[in-house]
């Protein structure tokens, strides 16, 4: 990649649509800027709303997402335009994610302390993934990146990188520096140039997701 326009893509992120993040759409934005990120990936769980939100706001690339819970665990998609229901077979998400132009990732796999796809799910619908997160800075033990960045060249998948962030400090911990990309297809070619960057979030941000799924639980919405 010597001498070529390089962008900074944090590409798993949450804001306060999902019930565990307290990170506003705005808060996201002026944080991703003020990191020196180029593009973000908003991908709440199960909705679109923040990908929607963050992209009116505008400034940066965003890519709208959603990280979402299959029976079998969790699959990240990448460029939706339509909200793919939860709880659905792991393979029925991934067939509706594309469906609708959209890429299907796992996210932090190998994590016990979180929702990963089941080894065996992923076993079976390895040839259906587009990408696997190398880089996930809320894990606690970095060991389980690397076994997700050994799976992937296993399996000749790109991998991402992303701050999976829910707070605002957390943002732009971890991108990929890649080149541009104008679409999805164009997205996976750079994601295979890319080089993964940055280090992990303190364990404590799990105390924030436990913070904002409280005052969820005693009645606060997002506007």
């Amino acid at each position: 990649m010597s001498g070529r326009q390089l962008i900074r893509a944090d590409l798993h992120n949450h804001t306060h649509y999902s019930p565990d993040s307290i990170l506003s759409p705005r808060q996201m934005v002026e944080q991703a800027k003020r990191r020196g990120l180029d593009c973000i990936a908003v991908t709440d769980h199960n909705t679109i709303r923040g990908g929607l939100a963050v992209r009116e706001i505008g400034g940066m690339q965003v890519i709208v997402g959603e990280e979402v819970k299959t029976a079998e665990g969790e699959i990240l998609g990448l460029f939706l335009t339509e909200e793919v229901p939860r709880d659905l077979l792991a393979g029925e998400t991934i067939a509706r994610i594309k469906d609708q132009g959209g890429l299907a990732g796992v996210p932090h796999p190998f994590d016990p302390a979180r929702s990963a796809l089941h080894t065996a799910a992923l076993s079976q619908l390895v040839r259906q993934i587009d990408f696997i997160e190398g880089l996930n800075a809320r894990i606690i033990f970095g060991a389980h990146n690397k076994q997700a960045q050994e799976f992937a060249r296993e399996h000749d998948l790109p991998v991402s990188a992303a701050s999976d962030a829910h707070s605002p400090g957390e943002v732009g911990r971890a991108f990929v520096q890649m080149p541009p990309f104008d679409s999805p297809g164009a997205f996976l070619e750079s994601l295979r140039e890319g080089r993964l960057q940055g280090r992990l979030s303190s364990p404590l941000v799990h105390m924030i997701s436990r913070y904002a799924v409280l005052r969820r639980w005693l009645g606060w919405t997002p506007a």
